[in-house]
């Protein structure tokens, strides 16, 4: 039998800084160097722990993390990253379709990769993709639509195509462009299919660079020395996965603000409400405290709301520890309405991502939850208080249990 505790929800409210958790620059994570009261003051008021957003040891993806977070476990339902790409910036994908996340890069004449994010480009992108949207290759529809900065997401659409293909972008500057093969794991049946896809995605890659590279926009940028986006680099092949609706599963009318494409597309396949704000960026610039005002606004009409930050990652990717600094410092300003938030709030990160590192790492993050919990004795937001918190050490999919109990929201199992 199942039993439902009466409501007494106020609102669950959760804070994701992506790429929030580091290791020891100098003897201090940002997040131990920032001056951030407001963040300390709610840790004295709430309970910490961390958590591991996939296994102990595992780099996450931004998908597969976000995924874990909400409550879906990945290894059952994460079926590549570019499907959530290009539904998150509102591209239309169909059954049979085969979608990649990409980035607007540049690479030298002999096809080195000089800047993975083509000085992260901002302006023009929009007529950049639409020099390349409804090319045809071998049958083969080809849609791309631009992103936040440097990112876009490919579809295509055709007969015969399947997403087991290697990605040919190295992950790396300073190595060639890859070229697209059937991935070793491809199942016989799909080999023919694989093979086409490859060739489809090789030649897709070949005539971004040949057009892009000839396109005003990147004889503007060169003039001004500014890096060309003359390739397109796509990876993270995938196509559109099942999966049950965020409402079907937990009963609860939801809201994710989302700066990037790949949350709001993860978001918007599970049925949340997915606003579009011109003020969240998905860079330094972002205005962190409008999204927090937002979210607290939604609450009003719906019963969690999910926010996703992305200026830690951004800063750890560029390497930049003081910049990371500043943005956490920048955050907990933006957070001093929520001194007295009546609710149930959670602030966390879907990975860790080490400005030694310039990438993800399989750290756990630090998790601070703040209603009606058990408190401890931490004072401080920090990874390594947060490793002596109440919560102890949980994976991504624990979150939304626990969140859904402390807000009175939860089912009893049994009798």
């Amino acid at each position: 039998m199942i039993e439902t505790i009466n409501k007494t929800n106020k609102g669950i409210l959760v804070i994701i800084l992506d790429g929030l958790g580091d290791r020891l620059t100098n003897g201090y994570t940002p997040l131990e160097k920032a001056y951030k009261p407001n963040l300390d003051y709610l840790a004295s008021k709430g309970i910490l722990g961390i958590v591991d957003p996939i296994a102990p040891g595992i780099r996450p993806g931004s998908d597969t993390a976000h995924l874990a977070l909400l409550g879906y476990d990945p290894y059952k339902y994460y079926t590549g990253r570019g499907p959530f790409e290009a539904i998150g910036i509102g591209m239309e994908v169909k059954g049979g379709d085969v979608a990649f996340r990409c980035n607007f890069s540049t690479v030298s004449p002999e096809g080195v990769i000089l800047d993975r994010r083509a000085g992260r480009i901002r302006e023009g992108t929009k007529e950049l993709a639409s020099a390349v949207n409804g090319l045809e290759i071998q049958g083969v529809k080809v849609l791309f639509k631009e992103s936040v900065e440097h990112r876009g997401a490919l579809v295509l659409r055709g007969e015969g195509l399947t997403s087991y293909v290697e990605d040919v972008d190295p992950h790396q500057e300073g190595l060639k462009v890859e070229e697209a093969k059937p991935l070793k794991t491809t199942p016989l049946a799909l080999k023919k299919a694989a093979l086409k896809t490859s060739f489809v995605l090789n030649e897709f890659v070949r005539l971004s660079h040949e057009i892009l590279s000839n396109h005003s926009v990147n004889w503007e940028r060169k003039a001004r020395g500014e890096n060309p986006a003359n390739i397109i680099l796509p990876r993270g092949a995938g196509i559109v996965p099942h999966l049950p609706s965020f409402q079907d599963k937990y009963g609860l009318k939801g809201v994710f603000i989302a700066e990037v494409g790949l949350v709001k597309g993860i978001a918007r396949t599970l049925g949340l409400y997915t606003p579009d704000y011109a003020f969240a960026t998905g860079s330094y610039d972002t205005e962190m405290k409008q999204m927090i005002d937002e979210g607290r606004k939604l609450l009003s009409e719906h019963d969690i709301v999910f926010i996703n930050i992305k200026g830690c990652d951004v800063a750890a990717h560029d390497r930049a520890f003081s910049l990371k600094v500043k943005t956490i410092e920048k955050f907990d300003k933006a957070i001093v309405s929520l001194r007295d938030f009546q609710g149930t709030l959670a602030i966390t990160a879907d990975h860790s991502s080490p400005v030694s590192v310039g990438d993800h790492s399989g750290d756990s993050v630090p998790l601070l939850i703040v209603g009606d919990v058990r408190t401890d004795s931490i004072t401080t937001f920090t990874e390594r208080e947060a490793v002596r918190g109440g919560l102890g050490r949980i994976r991504g999919v624990d979150l939304m249990p626990i969140l859904l109990d402390l807000a009175g929201n939860a089912h009893k199992y049994g009798a």
